[in-house]
């Protein structure tokens, strides 16, 4: 149907979904709706290693787990508008053993999904209600992996409808809100993922991430992440709101509540060999010696990026930093602060490169009347202003109300051409080598560096602060495995701004983020760091993950998770 006539059409199918998202809640058995007993809870602090090892020994059922887990997932979902598609009567047979190998290093273990992964027999509508009531007749190739591995996808998780936000909501699905504060988003892309698994409606999960979409949540959100290498982890067997979009390649990558799981789902999925299914894959074991000589290094030279240089961290940030930094230097490492190759430069390369075709893929998809997401609606109506009045305002930024970084960001916002679009790439590549040779200069194992300048944002906050990504979209760009680990809650008396903070000097970009940074309201929400490595260093992140936990632990830094229900 036509626009506007499509807008009615629009409406029956946000309906039609949630109504069918409703009624499977309501058809479940009891099992899933009865009070969450001590067996549930001794099931639910077991990792995944145990449970798998009592599922090969036949002293769990795979089942069970299930019921379990998807008891926690609609209590997570009930307090947070989380999960889209509920997959828990068809999961019921897989963990029968229907199509599912209950004797693989996952057997029986549950992973929830991001809503973008094709499962058999439900959409895949990524948020658009074009995408609705169709149904993919068969699994996507990364959900063949994850049953030829024992898994059990059981629920999908929400996302907003263009994947580049840090907010997750859409007008099929609703709104997620953060579990630690409802007023807050869990993140996004991957915010579903987030929420569940901060609530314990999950142990591990998938997402993707192409600015920071499964780095974001787990900072809002207060998990864990791995932000995978291009090659790493499989891709096929998915939908996007950016098909063919390569200027800066999404990733699917792994999110868990604990490092622990997130370490094991990690090599276990590698280790059944992904790139037998899935030619994006390289065809690269699991390296355990990497691991083994991360644990047995005594001491490493960390460089510490304390700021992009766009947006200073704000005090909650700042702290959880400042606290990791010293938890290393006192178990005798050496921490350096590093000024790299301008993370500015980085965004702008990437801005341009990710929203090349100017906004035209995700806005596609768009319905008459349906909702964007408000920070993807700002960088698609400036796109669309003639290019003579963009360059007035670009000056006007520029020279009157001198904004280098602001109107360097604006300076090229508009569609390129394949000839526009090359010499970006190139760009690109020239700076991923001016990374690599400082990188190896500075004599570096890893660095660490904020998530994101600032705690989550409120609903609708991504209306001001789309640009404020440069932490995650920097390594997006470089394509360096990256791995975020929670450390604090934002405290209201410690994390205030000082009284001399001048809002009115900042960039534009430093603005929008920090329009709605108050430390009174983020009370609690978690607070994360980024740990850096190069590419395709998967297993040396993880293992350095562990060190920096280790560190952090030891010196009473032990980050609290939220009880589960």
């Amino acid at each position: 149907m036509l626009p506007p006539f499509d807008y009615l059409e629009h409406r029956r199918a946000c309906q039609r979904k949630q109504h069918e998202r409703s009624t499977r809640i309501a058809n479940l058995p009891p099992s899933y709706t009865s009070p969450v007993t001590s067996k549930d809870r001794e099931t639910l602090s077991k990792p995944i290693s145990e449970l798998v090892q009592d599922v090969h020994k036949n002293v769990a059922k795979p089942v069970d787990i299930l019921r379990c887990y998807g008891k926690v997932a609609l209590l997570a979902h009930a307090k947070t508008n989380c999960l889209t598609e509920i997959m828990l009567l068809e999961a019921e047979k897989w963990a029968e053993g229907e199509g599912v190998n209950l004797k693989g290093p996952l057997a029986g273990i549950p992973v929830s999904l991001k809503d973008s992964i094709a499962v058999g027999g439900f959409d895949v509508s990524v948020g658009y209600s074009c995408n609705t009531g169709r149904p993919y007749a068969d699994d996507g190739t990364l959900v063949k992996i994850l049953k030829a591995a024992g898994a059990i996808p059981y629920v999908k998780t929400n996302l907003p409808t263009t994947l580049l936000s840090f907010e997750s909501s859409n007008d099929v699905w609703g709104r997620t809100l953060n579990p630690h504060n409802h007023a807050y988003s869990p993140g996004g892309s991957t915010g579903g993922e987030g929420a569940l698994l901060a609530f314990g409606g999950g142990r591990i999960g998938i997402g993707s991430d192409v600015a920071g979409s499964v780095r974001a949540p787990a900072h809002y959100s207060g998990i864990y992440s791995l932000r995978c290498s291009t090659g790493r982890w499989p891709k096929m067997g998915m939908n996007t709101s950016m098909p063919g979009q390569e200027g800066i390649p999404s990733v699917f990558s792994p999110m868990a509540r604990t490092l622990e799981d997130l370490a094991y789902f990690s090599r276990s999925l590698i280790g059944v060999k992904p790139w037998k299914w899935d030619h994006s894959v390289h065809p690269i074991e699991w390296r355990r010696s990497v691991e083994d000589e991360v644990r047995n290094t005594k001491h490493f030279k960390i460089g510490v990026m304390k700021t992009d240089g766009v947006v200073d961290p704000s005090p909650a940030c700042a702290r959880a930093l400042e606290r990791t930094v010293s938890a290393l230097r006192i178990q005798g490492h050496e921490l350096v602060d590093v000024d790299p190759p301008s993370p500015y430069v980085a965004l702008s390369i990437a801005s341009q490169l990710v929203n090349s075709d100017g906004c035209k893929t995700f806005l596609s998809f768009f319905r008459s009347g349906e909702t964007n997401d408000p920070g993807a609606r700002q960088m698609s109506l400036y796109m669309k202003i003639p290019r003579p009045f963009k360059y007035i305002y670009y000056l006007w930024v520029r020279y009157i109300k001198r904004d280098s970084i602001w109107a360097g960001l604006l300076k090229d916002w508009q569609p390129k051409s394949a000839y526009e679009q090359w010499k970006w790439v190139s760009k690109r590549e020239a700076y991923k080598a001016q990374w690599h040779d400082w990188w190896r200069s500075k004599e570096l194992d890893f660095m660490l560096t904020h998530v994101n300048a600032t705690p989550a944002v409120p609903h609708g906050g991504m209306r001001e602060a789309i640009s404020s990504c440069g932490y995650t979209f920097l390594f997006n760009l470089l394509d360096y495995s990256c791995g975020v680990i929670p450390v604090t809650h934002v405290d209201k008396i410690l994390d205030r701004l000082p009284a001399t903070f001048r809002f009115q000097d900042l960039n534009g970009v430093a603005k929008g983020a920090y329009q709605h940074y108050d430390a009174e309201s983020m009370h609690g929400l978690p607070v994360a760091v980024q740990i850096i490595g190069q590419r395709l260093q998967e297993e040396k992140v993880l293992a350095i993950m562990e060190r920096v936990e280790e560190a952090l632990e030891s010196t009473g830094g032990n980050y609290e998770h939220l009880n589960i229900d």
